[in-house]
């Protein structure tokens, strides 16, 4: 257990050592962006996989304008194919508001005497200290109470637009796609990274789609700077929350 307590303080000081390396080195500027890549490259990326129905063969039609599985007549200028664009609008608006009460109260009372006891009361009697009175041998009485009250109160408001990249079609015509936005006001650097699975036909005219028809979506807004090491608790504050029994 101490070997094992020993080597996990050993890594989060490492850890932590790399972190303060790399805020030491923005001393005096700002936060530094990351660059564009491809969001595939990303060591974190993992591909989405998910139940599919059988693949459904369309007859070829080569004399025919119309194209067995075509959702359009016409040339359709959405996001499509793994590389397209697509604007993700994130409107967020959630309000919820929880009150608990709880009250409880229990008392209890019990006598337990020796009134007779296969006729040797009489004995217990007389060995029993003076105005001892068997009748009443044990006397409880009990009485508890708890009282309990939750109170959450939440509103969000989020509202953002990103730019989003497909990154990969899945056999049920359903797209996959991830996208990452960063802006840097002065010394504070604001991140936006969200991916999930969409249909095409939730795509609107405007090359838009709107957050809550993504499937699987995770959308993380937050950021880094000054302000943020700021509000965040260090790390051995963090960590004696964690570990403190009291």
């Amino acid at each position: 257990m101490v070997r094992r307590l020993s080597s996990f303080m050993t890594a989060l000081l490492l850890l932590q050592g790399c972190t303060a390396l790399d805020r030491l080195t923005e001393v005096g500027s700002a936060p530094r962006m990351t660059p564009s890549a491809d969001p595939a490259n990303d060591p974190n990326y993992r591909r989405v996989s998910l139940p599919m129905p059988r693949p459904q063969y369309a007859p070829s039609t080569p004399d025919s304008l119309w194209r067995p599985g075509s959702h359009a007549f016409f040339s359709d200028p959405r996001a499509a194919q793994v590389g397209d664009i697509i604007t993700v609008v994130v409107n967020v608006t959630d309000t919820a508001i929880l009150n608990n009460n709880t009250t409880a109260s229990r008392t209890g009372g019990q006598v337990v005497g020796l009134p007779g006891l296969f006729g040797l009361q009489s004995a217990l009697a007389h060995i029993s200290p003076s105005g001892a009175d068997l009748t009443k041998v044990l006397d409880t009485s009990t009485t508890g109470s708890h009282v309990a009250v939750g109170n959450i109160t939440r509103n969000e408001v989020i509202q953002l637009r990103v730019a989003a990249v497909i990154t990969q079609v899945l056999p049920n015509g359903n797209l996959a796609l991830a996208g990452s936005q960063e802006m840097r006001v002065n010394s504070e650097l604001r991140e936006l990274v969200l991916s999930g699975v969409i249909r095409p036909q939730d795509i609107m005219s405007d090359n838009t789609v709107l957050h809550d028809r993504m499937a699987q979506a995770r959308i993380s807004y937050g950021g880094r700077g000054q302000l943020t090491d700021v509000q965040t608790a260090r790390w051995g504050e963090q960590i004696m929350d964690i570990a403190s029994p009291f």
